[in-house]
């Protein structure tokens, strides 16, 4: 079995008519996380006993005669961002790692376990998420199993890559300024970060980026995906920002996949530099949207700068209000030094400069306005270069010149709200992945699906990383 290569509807199904139990498939991702992940490094906590345990329960649902749910004995992993009842949530922090173990679930991994799924662990992320690498001081460095030298993207890195080595056919992720999209890019798959409120961030904790950050689930295919959301989306009230639970089906929408008749395509958003290999994958990716039947307009031009700093300075002040307990303890060491300066440097942040970030996010949106008037759908690079190696140290090369910021073109959209995705358009010649991103109108969630699903079975990219 190689989980890379299952639908995880399929593998469900199979469960629920006692074709397949339970117990093995979760078997199966234990016995591929303990060959693999010491290498790749994906994991930060497993609990294997537990997980087959889970399993049992759901094949003797199984023989009872009832109905496990619609993922039921799927193997799921958990970003080390949110609870996972049993597990303590390090946020891959040495702060937080010796902290009790969580006592529920979040909503996301409540919903996903009701449907059926087994959590079998947790994986990794940067400190707080704050970068879109996978690395940290306490838990180390995640691999990209693709090339092994290379960053996986972040901050849902550790989950990316679980899911690109085939340890996991799905795993839960967040998206604050692109940690979806970005290791879904860097690791060969279709990513989609939903709606603000799509999928709740409620509980008894308020979400740590506010009205920036959206949490979903991960798989290798769109179709695996919004099946997890199908279940994973509809309002809590413990959210201020949940949305209702949409009319339609989104599972539906796969069925009839296309894009909309005018799309806009924008190789720089208006101050991106693209580096010139992952620019003529992503022209390529479009020129398959246009014979899909898209009329494709570039525009050069969406925001009139990079939004970068007003984005920071809403994520540095969350990370403050996070970690201000332990700036003057001994523990203040353990922080990841680039993330303590990002920390430190907020608190001289003014309110008024925190409201002016707030204040950009609905200037961005209403060029997003006028824009989306004129064409149902936004379409540019999901990251300026392909993932870079190690040995530059969280930078990339475009074309030619480091640069720190690879990522220029997913926060903009978090500022927004907007629902976006990330497709597979190919490898460099290093063998990297490259991905293309749909950005749609506000809670536009089902555009963004049709047209992922449609360029999805168009490239039909179906290479599998060299692991295992």
């Amino acid at each position: 079995m190689d989980l890379r290569r299952e639908s995880v509807t399929d593998l469900a199904g199979r469960v629920r008519r006692g074709e397949l139990a339970a117990r093995e498939l979760v078997g199966h991702a234990l016995e591929r996380i303990e060959a693999l992940d010491p290498t790749l490094h994906a994991f930060v906590a497993v609990d294997g006993e537990r997980a087959l345990e889970e399993a049992a329960a759901v094949d003797q649902a199984v023989a009872a005669g009832h109905d496990p749910g619609p993922l039921a004995g799927i193997p799921l992993a958990v970003k080390d961002l949110e609870d996972a009842a049993g597990f303590v949530t390090s946020r891959g922090s040495a702060l937080f790692a010796g902290g009790p173990p969580a006592a529920e679930d979040s909503i996301l991994v409540a919903r996903l376990r009701a449907a059926g799924c087994v959590v079998v662990g947790k994986t990794n992320t940067p400190e707080l998420g704050y970068k879109p690498d996978t690395d940290n001081p306490h838990f180390g460095l995640t691999r990209n199993p693709w090339n092994l030298d290379h960053t996986p993207g972040g901050s849902s890195g550790g989950s990316a890559v679980a899911l690109a080595a085939g340890m996991v056919p799905l795993a839960t992720g967040s998206d604050g300024g692109g940690s979806i999209r970005i290791p879904a890019a860097c690791c060969g798959f279709t990513g989609i970060k939903p709606s603000l409120g799509r999928v709740p961030s409620g509980g008894s904790l308020p979400p740590d980026w506010g009205d920036f950050s959206t949490k979903g689930p991960m798989a290798l295919r769109l179709a695996d995906t919004v099946a997890a959301l199908e279940v994973a989306v509809g309002p809590d009230p413990t959210d201020l920002r949940s949305l209702p639970k949409a009319e339609a089906s989104w599972s539906a929408a796969l069925e009839d996949p296309a894009p909309p008749l005018r799309v806009a395509w924008s190789p720089t958003l208006g101050y991106a530099e693209v580096d010139s290999e992952v620019l003529e994958l992503c022209r390529r990716g479009v020129e398959v949207l246009g014979g899909l039947g898209a009329d494709v307009v570039q525009v050069d031009q969406v925001f009139d700068a990079d939004p970068v700093s007003d984005w920071m300075t809403f994520v540095n002040m969350g990370n403050l209000r996070n970690l201000a307990p332990f700036r003057d303890g001994p523990e203040w060491s353990k922080v990841d030094p680039v993330l303590a300066l990002f920390v430190d440097a907020a608190t001289s942040t003014t309110a008024l400069e925190l409201m002016g970030s707030l204040d950009a996010c609905h200037r961005l949106n209403l060029r997003l306005v006028d824009l989306f008037r004129e064409v149902r759908l936004l379409v540019t690079p999901t990251t300026a270069a392909a993932a870079p190696p190690r040995e530059l140290a969280g930078a990339a090369m475009i074309n030619g010149v480091e640069d720190i910021n690879w990522v220029k073109f997913t926060y903009p959209f978090n500022m927004t709200r907007s629902p976006a995705a990330t497709v597979c358009v190919g490898r460099t010649a290093a063998g990297i992945p490259v991905g293309l991103q749909l950005i749609g109108p506000q809670h536009g969630d089902l555009v963004v699906i049709r047209t992922a699903a449609a360029l999805e079975a168009a490239l039909g990219f179906d290479e599998v990383a060299p692991v295992g």
